[in-house]
């Protein structure tokens, strides 16, 4: 089978595609047939080196993927032979058009969702939804700030807090992505490169204050997303690349919190309750992976250069098979 291979932590010229041996499914694991193959950050961060856990080289990089069951492993009851899938985490590596996965990060893809689609699930959506309910524990009738939400965890978790009742407040930094948040229900959406972008936000709660916002990129914004906040409020902090300067005077005002949010470390049980609620939500059609982006998988080099460019409208995704 053909897959990406990386010998060398680097830049994306280290993603080559190779020939390589099918995978096997050893007992309690699942082989796929990928179909498309989810990009996210954080693959970039372990290709070029600067993450704190580091595969073994060379290694397969991806964790989200869609396609078909093509075998299962010895004592594999949760999906079998020809079931329609997504991955939210592999043994092997997403980006091939084969996968091991362990069965318990396999789960139903309804037939209403498109294998693209499918692709976009793992790390954005549980991501998303970990911030939401396990972190923030948000609740229906409450205001959501989402900061970035032209990307695939900010389209998550607009789709999320809408479904479970919440008002939310979508950023997006080109017209294109505030019109696509607008066609994706967002109530309020603001342009988070206008100055006083953030006052805008705290006048659309007619002055309760925001009651959670999900932070993509700290380090530029935690420190106006503090006064923003209602009474008790909670920011979750999904992305941060630098470090980051408050006055903790908005957080004893408020008796508002700062909470981090990383799927490194959700817990099995959250996994599973993260992962129920979103097969649920495709189902009912709550839930509809925007994909922005198709590139073959030979251009994953191209793929990992966009999904850190600015102006991201959807989910990147690579096509095994061109």
């Amino acid at each position: 089978m053909k897959a990406i291979r990386v010998h060398a932590f680097g830049n994306p010229d280290v993603l080559q595609v190779e020939t390589v041996d099918d995978p096997v499914p050893a007992t309690g694991q699942v082989l796929v047939r990928v179909h498309a193959i989810g990009i996210n950050p954080v693959e970039t961060y372990i290709r070029s080196g600067n993450y704190a856990r580091l595969p073994d080289l060379p290694y397969t990089p991806g964790a989200d993927a869609a396609g078909v069951v093509e075998a299962v492993g010895e004592g594999v009851s949760r999906v079998a032979v020809g079931d329609r899938v997504y991955t939210a985490g592999t043994v092997t590596g997403a980006y091939a058009e084969l996968a091991v996965a362990d069965q318990h990060t396999v789960h139903p893809l309804p037939d209403g969702a498109t294998f693209q689609q499918g692709a976009a699930l793992g790390v954005p959506y549980g991501t998303a939804f970990h911030a939401l309910f396990h972190r923030a524990r948000a609740l229906p009738g409450e205001t959501v700030l989402v900061h970035g939400a032209t990307g695939g965890v900010g389209i998550a978790a607009l789709q999320l807090a809408r479904a479970s009742g919440m008002t939310v407040i979508a950023t997006g930094g080109t017209a294109e992505g505030r019109d696509m948040l607008r066609e994706l229900g967002a109530d309020h959406v603001l342009d988070h490169r206008e100055e006083g972008h953030m006052d805008k936000a705290a006048q659309a709660t007619d002055g309760h204050g925001i009651d959670v916002i999900l932070e993509m990129l700290a380090d530029a914004n935690l420190g106006v997303d503090l006064p923003a906040l209602a009474h008790e409020g909670r920011v979750v902090v999904i992305g941060n690349r630098g470090d980051v300067q408050i006055n903790a005077r908005n957080l004893m005002q408020r008796r508002s919190s700062i909470l981090g949010a990383a799927l490194a470390h959700i817990t099995p049980a959250e996994y599973r309750n993260a992962h129920a609620a979103i097969v649920a939500g495709l189902r009912s059609g709550t839930l509809q992976p925007v994909v922005g982006h198709e590139l073959a998988l030979e251009e994953a080099a191209q793929a990992h250069e966009r999904v850190m460019a600015p102006g991201a409208r959807g989910k990147i995704v690579l096509l095994p098979r061109g």
